[in-house]
């Protein structure tokens, strides 16, 4: 199950999640607790379409609204992947946009990775093993180009296929119970959700050999030192937060000068011209700080 929350709508289970303090993030729970939230075919569909639906809408395409004018929260329903409920392009137009997707999973652990049942389904066949990478890279790629900053909560397990997850996003917090692994190579496997080109531009190509061929677990203190989590915080969520006070055109801008792969010299241009306009929509701003 893929949940996504607005503040104060019904969750799938009737009950309500509590209101949100900047009311700009929007909640993306994993949500199969009894399954270490580990992802389906299905999940990973449906967690795609959800993480490429916040800021799809029309209202997303106008000029971001500066934190005294956030944008209002629509409701929105809870997705379930595991009952193959993938959300639709008509869905995808009633939910909110906002320039904070924070991504969790509910339980114990934050993500063990790919279901091993369904990779086991895949029985051998080259081309379906192929297409169950392609759609995991399919949501690591979702969450990297996202309008939105996708902040990752990680507590507990982040394993596999749910660490790449958390590589793929812009800021991965852990808690202190948090640990970390690509335990793939136990059983004859390794990550094939971008995990092989993320982990070495994280922490550098040695140590993430080390890392992947070992197939060991590391703890949170560990993870922060190599860089595979951003900070180490009781309540990743208050992280989200405090970036959402930021104005949303600003953060936007941010991300996509710090994710362009293009060569330097359209980087450096690009970066000019994203300062440039966003000094003139925030002067106001500019002005009163100097006051």
């Amino acid at each position: 199950m893929i949940d996504i929350d607005d503040p104060g709508a019904a969750d799938g289970d009737g009950s309500r999640s509590e209101p949100d303090s900047s009311n700009r993030i929007v909640t993306i729970t994993l949500d199969r607790p009894d399954a270490r939230n580990a992802l389906t075919v299905e999940g990973l569909d449906a967690l795609a379409t959800a993480i490429e639906s916040v800021g799809s809408t029309p209202e997303s395409t106008s000029t971001s609204p500066s934190p005294s004018h956030s944008t209002p929260m629509t409701e929105t329903p809870s997705r379930s992947a595991d009952r193959g409920e993938s959300p639709s392009v008509a869905d995808a137009r009633s939910v909110p946009t906002a320039p904070i997707i924070y991504l969790h999973g509910r339980g114990s652990a934050f993500c063990a990775g790919a279901d091993l049942d369904a990779v086991s389904d895949l029985d051998g066949d080259r081309d379906r093993a192929r297409e169950f990478a392609r759609l995991g890279q399919r949501v690591a790629r979702a969450v990297e180009t996202s309008p939105a900053i996708v902040v990752a909560g990680i507590d507990g397990p982040a394993m596999g296929g749910g660490l790449e997850l958390a590589l793929a996003c812009d800021v991965r917090v852990g808690t202190p119970a948090s640990t970390y692994g690509e335990p793939g190579v136990t059983f004859g496997l390794f990550g094939a959700w971008g995990g092989t080109v993320r982990l070495p531009e994280l922490v550098g190509r040695d140590a993430a050999l080390e890392f992947a061929l070992s197939g060991r677990t590391i703890d949170a203190e560990e993870a922060l030192r190599l860089g595979l989590i951003s900070r180490l915080e009781d309540d990743p969520r208050t992280v989200a937060e405090s970036i959402a006070d930021n104005p949303a055109d600003t953060l936007a801008a941010l991300k996509r000068r710090v994710r362009d792969d293009s060569k330097r010299d359209i980087q450096e241009r690009r970066e000019a011209e994203a300062f440039a306009e966003l000094v003139a929509s925030h002067a106001d701003d500019i002005g009163s700080v100097l006051e």
